[in-house]
């Protein structure tokens, strides 16, 4: 058995985040979160989603910012990381166009000072939180990792561009393993109230009239949690230098299927208002995992009924049918 490792994830109580953090420790891992339940959507939810974790020894939490260098330091002078997993970041497309700037700040700035703090401490491994929304509008599909991505067309795409290029920074100076992850559209139990899918959901359930912007033909690769936290796992492992993966389903659904979909598993008919496409989102999302599967191993497997299945069950059960978180 391997040993176990100590492992800090920033943005550990959130919805990848919380996830992962209990995969780790069910390998007996050491989990140490850093999070500063920042109120992008309520604090309690967060709160609740770490509980089963809390109840591990193994576990601890520390409530601050990424961005505040002394944090930070206090942080990595009393632990030693084997690697540190960086999730925390300003999510979604839409509202960093509202706010470019604290988008900069927090996912550039933020990743800067933590790849710092690495540095200053040895930490060999560090994995990035990227996201396929660094493709942008390319028209070649699948996308690959060696494709152009410097083209963003939103603020939040461009702050994930600019940390995969600050991680290459830091790699090629001071020889850190680094991987870079690009997610495709996660979903799952525990997805933030204002994705697509939770919110499809949530209006169908209480027979409330939904926006689909554009005519239901834009896709995306849609990728289970469990499927994203053991791609983190697999990179953390075969990290050895500079590394881009994509971690995606690898299989396009349309926005009319997939409210389809969750209209036919809840039993209730969507109510749908259609609006104008809406600036920096991009027409179409699939991701080539043609490098994830020859040097990870690793594939998503589960389908896009089973997921919706897994993730309507859970909101069932957990966020209440008629509530609006």
């Amino acid at each position: 058995m391997a040993r176990s490792k100590t492992i800090l994830v920033t943005g550990g109580a959130g919805f990848i985040g919380s996830h992962l953090a209990e995969a780790l420790l069910a390998r007996n891992d050491r989990v140490v979160v850093l999070d500063n339940f920042d109120p992008f959507y309520e604090e309690s939810i967060k709160r609740r989603y770490i509980q089963k974790a809390q109840k591990s020894s193994d576990y601890r939490l520390v409530e601050g910012d990424i961005r505040d260098s002394d944090t930070l330091e206090r942080l990595f002078a009393e632990k030693s990381f084997d690697a540190v997993i960086h999730l925390a970041a300003r999510a979604g497309v839409r509202p960093s166009i509202e706010d470019p700037v604290e988008y900069c700040s927090v996912n550039v700035d933020g990743t800067s000072k933590l790849l710092e703090a690495c540095r200053n401490h040895r930490v060999e491994t560090f994995v990035f939180g990227s996201s396929s929304s660094v493709y942008g509008n390319n028209r070649k599909v699948p996308f690959a990792e060696d494709d152009p991505v410097d083209r963003p067309i939103s603020p939040y795409a461009a702050t994930k561009k600019a940390g995969e290029v600050i991680c290459h920074t830091y790699h090629h100076l001071y020889g850190m393993k680094i991987a870079c992850l690009r997610f495709f559209t996660v979903y799952g139990p525990r997805q933030r109230p204002e994705m697509a899918i939770h919110k499809f959901v949530r209006k169908i359930f209480n027979e409330e009239t939904l926006d689909q912007y554009g005519d239901g033909g834009s896709a995306r690769d849609y990728t289970f949690v469990a499927d994203i936290v053991r791609g983190i796992v697999a990179a953390m492992e075969r990290a050895s230098s500079y590394h881009i993966w994509n971690l995606g389903g690898s299989e396009c659904l349309k926005l009319s299927e997939l409210i389809a979909a969750i209209a036919s598993e809840v039993g209730k008919p969507a109510k749908i208002r259609q609006l104008p496409l809406q600036a920096g989102d991009v027409d179409q999302t699939w991701a080539d995992i043609t490098r994830a599967r020859e040097e990870l191993d690793w594939k998503a497997e589960t389908t896009h009924g089973e997921g919706l299945k897994q993730f309507i069950s859970w909101y069932r059960e957990h966020a209440g049918v008629g509530r609006s978180e």
